[in-house]
């Protein structure tokens, strides 16, 4: 190595190490005015109980895709026996509650499809309550070989009179 190349290369190294030994600065603290303000605690949605929504709820149903499907009326109960759904002309369809947990409460039913007639249905449905109205999703999976086997629906309902 020449003399100046080995001389480039200790004076590199000798301020790397300068810089990666020296102590720190003392930081000063930004005036009042430049702090960020403290932001406020984020509030965690209410846990949920079957009391909160035991009784008859009209339920209103809408596709992802924006399609208005048939609502049902929803009854629930204090616990986990008794929950139907039930479509207009229809017999009332068990509900089952499948888990109530933080602010949701599972259900799961099986029934003959509304929209595709003969064709079996299993829905998996997530309900919240949200200022008084009882929301949620809802996917419904047919028993079927062909393409379009999954739904999703939006829910949204209020307690009947």
């Amino acid at each position: 190595m020449k003399a100046n190349t080995k001389r480039s290369l200790t004076l590199a190294c000798t301020a790397v190490l300068l810089a990666c030994g020296s102590e720190p600065q003392e930081q000063v603290p930004a005036p009042v005015e430049q702090q960020p303000a403290a932001s406020a605690p984020a509030t965690s949605p209410a846990m949920i109980s079957l009391r909160d929504v035991a009784g008859r709820w009209i339920m209103r149903a809408w596709a992802e895709a924006g399609d208005s499907v048939p609502g049902y009326e929803l009854v629930a109960t204090a616990d986990t026996v008794g929950w139907t759904r039930t479509f207009p002309g229809r017999s009332p369809v068990p509900v089952r509650v499948v888990a109530v947990a933080g602010d949701s409460i599972i259900t799961q039913s099986a029934y003959e499809s509304v929209l595709r007639e003969g064709v079996p249905v299993t829905t998996r449905t997530v309900y919240r309550l949200r200022d008084g109205r009882l929301v949620g999703t809802l996917v419904a999976r047919y028993q079927t070989t062909g393409p379009d086997s999954v739904l999703r629906i939006r829910t949204e309902g209020d307690r009947a009179p």
